[in-house]
């Protein structure tokens, strides 16, 4: 997902703001993800849309 940017997507403005507060990334408390943003635009897309857990499209991770 790096370098890819979809018109739902938190963008490269928004992710400065909110990358400080969010964790799990190597270093900071709570479990570790692969890409905090990519679990953030997850989360994003199951709110906007109102799907179960189950049916968040591969592109977002488990």
């Amino acid at each position: 997902m790096a370098g890819e940017q979809h018109r739902h997507n938190v963008s490269d403005r928004a992710w400065e703001k909110i990358r400080a507060y969010t964790i799990g990334e190597k270093g900071t408390r709570g479990g570790n993800v692969r890409d905090p943003r990519q679990f953030i635009n997850g989360v994003f897309w199951i709110l906007r849309t109102g799907a179960p857990w189950r049916n968040l499209p591969k592109k977002y991770g488990k």
